[in-house]
């Protein structure tokens, strides 16, 4: 969830550290810190909120050095304050962290009794006053850290600098993902590829244990039973332009907007003419249940694929949320695929569950957003989604990109297994391909769709409807509300309401439908009647067929472009969220960074 970075350069190192963490804010955005050595000395800089809070600091308070760490916080132990804010220091180190220390209680005892004294409620700087024991007990600076290391359980990214020495950093990762960047005689490392992408596109990713100690001049990695080892170095390619905001007010704004481009670069990754172009060996042919499991949005894009992988290939999918399915140990049946979703690849409940279904499903697949991370490594075959970077915390663009190589899959499936003919393929990727074009169209109801949220925003509960495919994009137009507007959101299966849900409607709760013109839309407008009999506000997502339909008693409706069925899950996300974002916008709320919540859920 932090964020982490560090820097062994030649020039002076704070302003790189700050512009590293406004890259990784998107990680967490409680505090902020700085630590640098200069002339031997180490000393730092922190402050508690956004990262500019920081940088006003630093304005009045400049921190010299040529060799620094740095740290976004989202808190886990602690609450967001000064004293708890990253790095910790402790004598003659100082520690960034991303990750939960599990044993931290125990080793804070264990320091007691030896006559440590404490100043944070983080278990973070258990880990500083550790590696102060040791080095007062002799050990060098890089000793004392993997000593420190080799107590610790959990799962964290650490990285450590000490006072004296301008030239060495430790780190290491255990469950967290980190990464080290090549220079010209400077060294770096960061939470991923993104904060080190002005700096060098030349990337080493640590494997699950690893340990560094680096120099300007030398990397030195050891795996976790202490074994010196190569990892090889990668060269990425980051759009840097993808990273800023492009004239819009916000990354929401900007990635809702880039959808229909982001949906064609996808399409022409995976399509070569009639044909969908997936990796050799992917063949559902003999494949008897796929297992898909995800968090928060992502899951609900399992969710869709559900109804798609039954409905098109005939293929049953049990669908789970990771933090869940990683405890209750369900079997996996034989002749079974297990399929993940994640953007970050680095979702901590999402790989533990991978972790456990590995030797059980006959294969696991992944569906991501970075190609090189934990749970793209960690699968026999890893597809990525092509959505670029995603800054914005509530999931948009990458969410639209999971959709099509879902349904990319779930074509692929049908086709092995005899449910769907080569013409029937081949229109199937017609419609597809016309898809970034009715997204324009869907996005010029932009303007509908922000004079129904602004109303909307005066309320403290609204209610999603959906059936069938829309069912899950219920979920997930619910879920993008209460996360940036802060709005109580709950989402129903249309058919559920009369079972429990109808008693929350009355005039002050707005209920959001989502009813394309489908098989289901008689059942849905059914529902919809309930509501409205009841005094409810209906407002109405649907295409211009069903509007007429619904009539003219509705009390708002945003009319789509009308599509293929099977695709609405994809343009009915859309509205879904502008919904939420022009309701933020009304509120006054946070949109790119909401409160209590961080892109990349690192921790359990």
């Amino acid at each position: 969830m932090c964020g982490i970075v560090g820097v062994l350069g030649t020039h002076e190192v704070a302003p790189t550290l700050v512009e590293a963490l406004r890259r990784l804010e998107y990680r967490g955005y409680d505090s902020a810190g700085i630590a640098t050595v200069n002339e031997g000395h180490l000393d730092r800089r922190r402050a508690v909120g956004k990262l500019a809070n920081l940088s006003d600091l630093l304005v009045h308070q400049p921190l010299a050095g040529k060799a620094g760490i740095g740290h976004t916080r989202w808190a886990t132990h602690g609450a967001p304050t000064e004293v708890n804010a990253h790095p910790h220091k402790a004598g003659p180190v100082a520690v960034v962290h991303n990750g939960i220390i599990e044993n931290y209680k125990a080793l804070r005892e264990e320091l007691r009794g030896m006559g440590a004294e404490f100043e944070t409620q983080t278990d973070t700087e258990t880990v500083a006053l550790l590696t102060q024991y040791y080095l007062a007990e002799g050990f060098a600076p890089a000793e004392a850290a993997l000593k420190t290391l080799s107590r610790l359980e959990g799962a964290f990214a650490l990285v450590f600098l000490f006072d004296g020495e301008d030239n060495l950093m430790v780190a290491a990762r255990k469950g967290s993902p980190l990464a080290i960047g090549h220079g010209d005689g400077e060294v770096y490392v960061g939470s991923d590829a993104i904060a080190l992408a002005p700096l060098t596109d030349t990337i080493t990713y640590l494997e699950e244990g690893d340990r560094a100690i680096l120099t300007r001049t030398s990397i030195e990695i050891r795996d976790a039973d202490g074994h010196s080892v190569d990892r090889p170095a990668k060269t990425v390619s980051i759009d840097a332009a993808r990273v800023d905001k492009s004239g819009y007010k916000h990354f929401m704004a900007k990635e809702i907007w880039e959808q229909p481009t982001v949906l064609a670069d996808a399409l022409s990754a995976y399509l070569d003419g009639d044909d969908i172009v997936l990796p050799e060996g992917l063949d559902f042919s003999e494949t008897d249940r796929v297992t898909m499991v995800a968090c928060g949005t992502a899951y609900f894009a399992c969710l869709t694929a559900k109804y798609w992988f039954e409905t098109i290939a005939g293929l049953p999918v049990e669908t789970d949320v990771a933090s869940e399915f990683r405890y209750r140990e369900p079997p996996i049946p034989d002749r079974s695929t297990a399929l993940f979703v994640s953007q970050s690849g680095e979702t901590a409940d999402t790989l533990a569950a991978l972790r456990y279904c590995r030797g059980k499903a006959d294969r696991i697949l992944s569906v991501v957003n970075v190609a090189e991370s934990s749970i793209a490594r960690e699968s026999d075959i890893a597809l990525p989604i092509h959505a670029g970077v995603e800054i914005g915390v509530a999931s948009t663009k990458a969410f639209t990109c999971q959709l099509n190589v879902l349904y990319l899959l779930a074509l692929k499936a049908a086709s092995d297994r005899g449910r769907m003919t080569s013409e029937e393929l081949a229109t199937a990727l017609a419609e597809l391909r016309a898809l970034p074009g009715v997204f324009n169209a869907a996005l010029d109801r932009d303007a509908s769709v922000a004079e129904a949220a602004r109303a909307m925003a005066e309320a403290r509960d609204v209610l999603f409807l959906g059936r069938g495919l829309m069912y899950p994009l219920a979920h997930e137009g619910a879920l993008k509300l209460k996360e940036i507007s802060y709005i109580h959101a709950e989402a129903y299966a249309s058919g559920e309401l009369k079972h429990g849900p109808i008693a929350l409607i009355d005039k002050a709760v707005p209920v959001v439908v989502m009813a394309p013109n489908d098989h289901l839309f008689d059942k849905t407008v059914s529902n919809m009647q309930e509501v409205m009999a009841r005094g409810g506000q209906v407002l109405l997502i649907t295409d211009a067929t069903g509007a007429e339909a619904a009539g003219e008693d509705v009390w708002r409706t945003v009319i789509l472009p009308e599509v293929s069925p099977r695709l609405t899950p994809l343009l009915y996300a859309l509205p879904a969220q502008l919904l939420a974002y022009h309701a933020a916008i009304a509120k006054g709320t946070d949109v790119d960074q909401p409160r209590n919540l961080a892109k990349s859920v690192t921790v359990e």
